[in-house]
């Protein structure tokens, strides 16, 4: 990691060399960044593709639009170029140690990355090392030779599902630069969306991952909690889970297979998996029983979201062959229940924070952890026994259906800056998340995938649900929408 890295927090940019030196000649910049990952694993096994000059182009599109944009709060010039140096070197012999070898990969800023400090969006967390430790996701990435381009922006300690911290600022949509990325994973969703990495990791405790990839255009995994081993545990607990975030779906069953591989420092981690999630998102879907819930019995859909999502449910039926029936899941708004336990997170997610500090918190988490530590043993039971509950239902319903389509959004991103949508009788933001946090009570996996647009340009995703430890047959059906109603790989502008 580049020495200066412990010192500031974003860096100025440098030069990383004239235009000519970023990609190899007969090929433009947009068209190389513009590639998925397994794109470019296969250019660089013909050598029609260097990691140097894709990393090199990379970092001279994150000067380019990332002074708008703030998707990252840490970048590591130097180590990228030197990891995509080794990669060459490997390439050339034939010998490249993974699956991501030479591919650019952002990672969310709750993440640890060795020799970078990880600070969480906080004021109240020093850059001052020692940084020693990978988490599970960045020592895999780092295992199959990825080049860790950065850290990615993130409200504080993840608390909210828009991207703004008073650490690093504000974080900007590539598609509308005056609307939210959504959060929290927004600073990943944003550098992936607008090219400025190939892939990202985020974070999911209630839609971190799905909510802004739907507003960014991108594909957005939660896997099954503990497919993805996490450490150190998130304070959000069993609601927290670790996911990638790409432009196409076969990019994230290919990180997903790296991602998903053993660590022993997480007690809940599933076994990996046996076989290879790229090839399983490749399983045929036609005839499978799908549920489709506009509302999920309770929420209310913009109309230009619910038409579009409606489109794309009617491309499954017809195109690719799923039999779709209209159903809700019978549970009530399970709302409380996950604003009780996420307030005991914030709690926990503050408490090292010394009382003289407080202050120096984003005033939403602050009254968040507040009302947190309010809660009462008997409070919290009583979550855990309505969670279980959701769980049960769900389960169920799963027995009849073998996913589940929703809206990712109930809304299209709003203007950037507010946590709410302004105008709306909304006080809180998981009111106008309805879709995602029920599934982070129950640890299902859930997918998003982009569908289209509304009138004036701004992304609209649909969400794939299923039982637990069906991830594969998740991403297949997303495969499979991606393939009858293909998207552009890159916000617009964004070469």
């Amino acid at each position: 990691m580049d020495p200066d890295m412990t010192d500031a927090y974003r860096t100025a940019p440098h030069p990383v060399g004239p235009d000519t030196d970023a990609v190899p000649a007969g090929l433009a910049t947009e068209d190389v960044l513009a590639r998925t990952a397994s794109e470019l694993v296969a250019g660089f096994s013909t050598g029609e593709l260097s990691p140097v000059a894709v990393t090199t182009a990379t970092l001279r599109r994150i000067d380019k639009r990332d002074g708008e944009l703030n998707a990252y709060c840490l970048l590591d010039r130097a180590g990228a170029l030197e990891q995509a140096e080794q990669s060459e070197q490997r390439w050339a012999q034939g010998n490249p140690i993974g699956l991501l070898d030479g591919v650019p990969v952002a990672v969310k800023d709750l993440l640890l990355l060795a020799g970078a400090p990880t600070r969480r969006g906080s004021r109240t967390i020093e850059a001052a090392g020692p940084w020693s430790d990978d988490s599970p996701a960045t020592a895999r990435l780092r295992e199959h030779g990825a080049v860790l381009v950065g850290k990615t922006t993130t409200p504080e300690f993840g608390w909210k599902a828009v991207t703004d911290s008073p650490l690093t600022g504000l974080t900007r949509n590539p598609w509308a630069p005056d609307r939210t990325p959504g959060g929290s994973s927004g600073g990943s969703a944003a550098a992936v969306a607008a090219g400025l990495s190939t892939l990202a990791i985020g974070t999911d405790g209630g839609g971190s991952i799905r909510i802004p990839a739907a507003f960014c255009g991108i594909v957005g995994f939660k896997p099954t909690y503990g497919r993805v081993p996490a450490w150190p545990p998130s304070p959000f607990g069993l609601l927290s889970h670790v996911g990638p975030m790409a432009r196409s779906v076969d990019d994230v069953a290919l990180a997903l297979d790296v991602l998903s591989l053993r660590d022993p420092r997480d007690p809940a981690a599933l076994a990996p998996p046996v076989g290879s999630y790229r090839e399983a998102v490749r399983r045929p879907v036609r005839g499978l029983v799908a549920a489709y819930s506009a509302t999920l019995g309770h929420a209310e859909v913009d109309a230009e979201v619910a038409e579009l999502v409606d489109e794309a449910v009617n491309a499954l039926s017809v195109e690719v062959g799923l039999r779709v029936e209209l159903a809700d899941p019978e549970f009530a708004d399970p709302l409380d229940t996950f604003e009780t336990l996420w307030s005991a997170g914030a709690s926990h997610a503050v408490a090292a924070v010394p009382p003289d500090r407080r202050e120096q918190l984003d005033p939403g988490l602050r009254r968040l952890a507040e009302a947190g530590d309010r809660l009462t043993l008997a409070d919290y039971q009583a979550a855990l026994d309505a969670r279980t509950g959701v769980g049960v239902a769900l389960g169920e319903f799963h027995e009849r259906y073998d996913v589940l389509l929703t809206p990712t959004v109930p809304i299209p991103a709003f203007a950037a800056g507010h946590d709410v949508p302004p105008g709306t009788e909304w006080t809180r933001w998981p009111q106008w998340t309805p879709f995602s946090y029920p599934f982070n009570l129950t640890g299902q996996p859930a997918a998003t995938v982009p569908v289209g647009q509304t009138a004036d340009g701004r992304p609209v995703g649909l969400q794939v649900v299923g039982p637990r430890h069906s991830d594969d047959l998740v991403l297949a059906v997303c495969r499979a929408l991606e393939a009858v109603r293909p998207w552009p790989l890159t916000a617009p502008d964004a070469g």
